[in-house]
């Protein structure tokens, strides 16, 4: 059955892949990106790739979070429904680790931006008969401490990293439990794949980007995941599994939220 997917950070590495593909199975795909060039060259690219036209995308830098609302704005203004969202857009090593609201980017782009956008177009979801959500965790999970959320924090790039991982994977966890109707998935889509953002970080790789990109089409259309919302896939053992001991505790996944509607909010 065709889907309507919305894919971000789509323009580069796995989401690009699971774009592609998704769109040689005949859905209909919505890339995200925050270059408006790359982007038009990317869905060009998967349109003549794929033979699908079905294929548009949107425009958004996940860094600004009032450009995350207005692109929620415009989605939900153009589509009626949503069946998957896979919320893939992420950043590691960046040269300015600062977003222009003084918080760290990787709190900004790998968790505040996704849960503003998925909360943004929670009206999307109710109109598709069984909606999902895919967040990509990381195998790299840290417990969150109180400097993440502060202005101008000194982090290391592999902490801020861990621990906006860690907070995706939470807010997942809490975001399944109150919407029942919604499949929602937290993934490590597998450790060092080929990618863009991991040979800037580490000039080396694991495994092909086709592992993630595969699980990750898996999770979001098979019908045998479709009640397993609220678990955590580890794709370096290929199997659901613990994740970090924090995403159990009720005490610290409820500071989480309170702290990101604060953030949020003010």
């Amino acid at each position: 059955m065709k889907k309507t997917i919305l894919i971000t950070g789509s323009t580069d590495g796995i989401g690009k892949l699971t774009a592609l593909k998704l769109a040689k199975e005949g859905h209909e795909i919505y890339l995200h990106g925050r270059n408006a060039t790359k982007l038009e060259t990317v869905i060009s690219e998967i349109k003549s790739e794929s033979n699908n036209e079905s294929v548009k995308g949107f425009l958004a830098d996940f860094s600004d979070l009032e450009a995350v609302k207005k692109m929620a704005g415009e989605i939900s203004e153009k589509l009626s429904k949503l069946d998957v969202l896979i919320n893939n857009a992420g950043v590691l090593k960046v040269s300015k680790s600062i977003a222009e609201n003084g918080f760290d980017v990787r709190l900004v782009v790998n968790y505040l931006a996704p849960y503003l956008l998925t909360n943004g177009l929670l009206p999307l979801f109710n109109n598709s008969k069984n909606p999902r959500i895919i967040n990509l965790s990381s195998a790299a999970q840290a417990t969150i401490s109180s400097q993440f959320f502060e202005k101008n924090s000194s982090l290391s790039d592999n902490e801020a990293y861990a621990q906006s991982k860690l907070a995706i994977l939470l807010w997942s966890f809490d975001f399944a439990k109150k919407h029942h109707e919604i499949t929602t998935i937290a993934l490590n889509p597998g450790s060092l794949l080929n990618t863009k953002m991991v040979k800037e970080a580490y000039g080396k790789f694991w495994s092909s980007v086709d592992k993630g990109a595969d699980i990750i089409i898996d999770l979001a259309i098979d019908p045998k995941y479709a009640n397993s919302s609220g678990l955590y896939f580890d794709n370096d053992r290929g199997q659901f599994g613990e994740a970090h001991q924090d995403a159990y505790q009720d005490q610290k996944i409820e500071a989480l939220i309170s702290k990101t509607r604060g953030l949020l909010d003010s």
